[in-house]
């Protein structure tokens, strides 16, 4: 086991797991909050576009340096829920009847949401728990129901990819209770001066339980202070080292569902709206990061960027990245296409890397516009994981990627995707029997043996 006394703090470095987008990937307006979501429902996807986005944006990283991992899609459509609630026949006879029952649950057992890979888990490195391993408590999504159904599945990935003890412990997702409900990393940052040494946990939660009367008015705030409490105690956080911040009420209600839509951090650096965190809450919580290393919070003024334009350009759910070194000490901000093309965001970053004192000084733009029109950034499609070189070495080798095996990811999408998805698509026969035919496929490709729940219980 290596433990933090172990620990060679030059060998540390941050990985990036993104999601890989599936085959079904669709918009149909299932996540009540996210505006983006419910402003593209109905609308035609295009699932290989997507996923291309998406492994372009990882070969992108990976070309500068960056050590970069993978998730790999869920098994969609995802009827093991249906038949618990009653629909019987073959998988294809519950599809019809869900079609014309209830198209919306059709959608639901169809959802690509897994893709959005910071919602997966939360993650604890081994320098910042109890017991020298690095944790990861699977997110239990169980505000949204279509998201509720990916926590198994999850875990599963995350055993996989993570599948040695002596390195790594994959928890059970918390409690499906409304008490505990868990969003993964998207609601949680680690601060720390280099990423070797003891960080601090900073979790956001919009209420403190059922019935507090704190919440927003007009969206759900999804993440309570009790889940974010028992994830850190279960990943042995000293208590010490995890600080606890209420979301802004006037965030969620404006769109921001998860905090990472109007936040991000990295290393001592902490990028933020002014509306991001509740004002009492984060007064205490900038003065314990003082007190711990060089904090370096960098707040954008609402009268700069208004609350509404952060949002509609997802201009914090960046990918806020060291130098592939570690060196914190330039920062590099990975942002969606449409913050150059949003007037107020756009004059903002050009003010802002001018200014050679704060700590973000380049900017790169990509495309990810499949994602963000069904409410995802760049930050929302990666788990960043802590590693060092030992624990990097454990990590299942089929889930960590080469420029050659994008390559190889690039042509079975290619091979396997769609270029057109429309909701009504999702009842035709052929679709069903092409998403587990792609899905067989890239288990072939990364040579994995019954990894999907349908490998094991029929052949195609």
């Amino acid at each position: 086991m290596n433990t933090v006394d172990n620990m060679n703090t030059q060998d540390v470095r941050e990985v990036n797991f993104d999601g890989l987008i599936g085959p079904t990937h669709n918009y149909s307006g299932l996540s009540f909050g996210n505006l983006a979501s419910a402003r593209n429902a109905q609308l035609c996807s295009n699932p290989q576009a997507a996923a291309l986005q998406g492994l372009a944006k990882m070969r992108r990283l990976l070309t500068q340096g960056y050590t970069q991992g993978f998730m790999p899609p869920q098994q969609r459509p995802q009827l093991e829920t249906m038949r618990q609630l009653g629909f019987t026949g073959s998988d294809q006879q519950i599809i019809n009847q869900l079609y014309k029952r209830n198209p919306r649950l059709l959608s639901m057992v169809y959802s690509a949401s897994p893709m959005w890979a910071a919602n997966a888990a939360t993650v604890t490195p081994s320098t910042d728990s109890g017991d020298g391993l690095v944790h990861f408590t699977p997110a239990n999504l169980l505000t949204t129901p279509h998201r509720a159904m990916e926590a198994q599945a999850t875990t599963h990935s995350l055993r996989t990819i993570f599948n040695n003890a002596e390195h790594f412990k994959v928890h059970a997702p918390l409690p499906s209770n409304n008490l505990f409900a868990d969003e993964g990393a998207a609601n949680h940052s680690r601060l720390c001066q280099h990423y070797g040494e003891r960080g601090i946990a900073m979790f956001a939660y919009g209420r403190d339980g059922i019935d507090s009367g704190d919440q927003p008015s007009r969206f759900p705030a999804r993440q309570t202070r009790l889940a974010s409490e028992a994830v850190a105690r279960s990943h042995g956080v000293n208590d010490d080292y995890a600080l606890f911040c209420r979301q802004h009420p006037v965030a969620i209600d404006t769109g921001a569902f998860h905090n990472d839509v109007v936040a991000v951090a990295n290393g001592p650096v902490l990028f933020f709206h002014q509306l991001a965190f509740a004002t009492d809450d984060f007064a205490t919580i900038k003065q314990q990061l003082a007190e711990q290393f060089a904090f370096m919070p960098l707040s954008v003024n609402h009268k700069d960027v208004p609350l509404e334009d952060a949002i509609k350009s997802y201009l914090f759910n960046s990918q806020l990245l060291a130098a592939p070194n570690g060196d914190m000490t330039k920062m590099h901000l990975i942002a969606p296409s449409e913050c150059a093309e949003n007037t107020a965001v756009s004059r903002y970053l050009n003010t802002l890397v001018q200014d050679e004192k704060q700590p973000i000084r380049t900017i790169e733009f990509v495309d990810v516009r499949e994602s963000m029109s069904n409410g995802g950034g760049p930050a929302c499609l990666r788990l960043r994981v802590v590693l060092n070189e030992q624990q990097r070495a454990a990590v299942n080798p089929a889930f960590m990627l080469t420029d050659a095996k994008i390559t190889a990811l690039e042509q079975w999408v290619k091979k396997h995707y769609r270029d057109k998805l429309l909701p009504d698509d999702l009842a035709d026969p052929s679709f069903y029997t092409e998403s587990l035919e792609a899905l067989n496929a890239l288990t072939d490709l990364l040579q994995l043996e019954s990894f999907y729940p349908f490998q094991q219980t029929s052949t195609l």
